[in-house]
């Protein structure tokens, strides 16, 4: 039976465009996900075209791999941008094949919402992937936890990050899944006081400003992002 996909807003089914050049590999995900009760709207095999499935369909939310037609390489990321800024009510979900941090990083730009960026291999889950899209079209954000764990286990110690605790960490990747306090408790099978503690003292130790809670939590998943681009950026140098 398929998932409950509805909008919280309005009790209709999600809508959904689905990019991908490898036609048997989108005409899969797309039955994969009207049988979780999504409605696919449009299906796109190259960026350009998705650009224009979006504007026409204006759906709930757009997903689409890294690497499309016409040069291969970064397009579906570049759509995915272009959408964010022509549509910012429309979610955008990105896959990727490999862990491509700097990708992540560009994509989530100046704000987190509404944004999800996952290894391919999560398209085998099909819960996880059409939680993924859930959040996502809900105005949260979704990053790869091999990607997250990846920025973690490269981070600098002259970063400010270097003065989180372990525990501090893994709240703070929990948070750049797109994870509430109620989830990364449950996550780590601690109190909901106890995460809040910790998000109180990751915030202090960023030196991040004293914001809405929401925003706080989206500049804690950049701050940590750009950390990471900087370092590699001085290592490169």
């Amino acid at each position: 039976m398929p998932s409950s996909s509805s909008s919280p807003q309005d009790g209709r089914r999600l809508r959904l465009v689905v990019a991908d050049d490898h036609v048997l590999l989108r005409q899969g995900v797309v039955s994969m996900l009207e049988a979780e009760g999504f409605d696919v709207v449009g299906q796109a095999a190259d960026a350009e075209e998705l650009v224009r499935k979006v504007g026409a369909h204006r759906p709930d939310v757009a997903v689409t791999d890294i690497r499309m037609p016409p040069t291969n390489t970064d397009d579906g990321l570049r759509a995915a941008v272009a959408i964010r800024r022509a549509h910012p009510d429309v979610g955008v979900l990105v896959l990727s094949q490999y862990i491509e941090a700097d990708y992540a990083l560009e994509l989530i730009g100046g704000d987190a919402r509404g944004v999800g960026y996952l290894l391919k291999d999560r398209i085998s889950d099909i819960e996880e992937f059409a939680d993924a899209i859930r959040r996502v079209a809900c105005g949260g954000s979704v990053l790869d936890p091999e990607v997250v764990r990846w920025m973690l286990g490269r981070r600098h110690e002259t970063s400010a990050l270097s003065e989180l605790t372990p525990r501090e960490h893994e709240v703070l990747g929990l948070l750049a899944q797109g994870f509430s306090n109620a989830g990364v408790a449950g996550r780590l099978v601690v109190s909901q006081r106890s995460v809040e503690k910790h998000v109180t003292s990751i915030m202090a130790k960023l030196g991040l400003p004293s914001e809405p809670e929401a925003h706080r939590r989206v500049l804690a998943v950049l701050a940590y992002l750009e950390d990471e681009s900087a370092g590699t950026v001085r290592a490169g140098a």
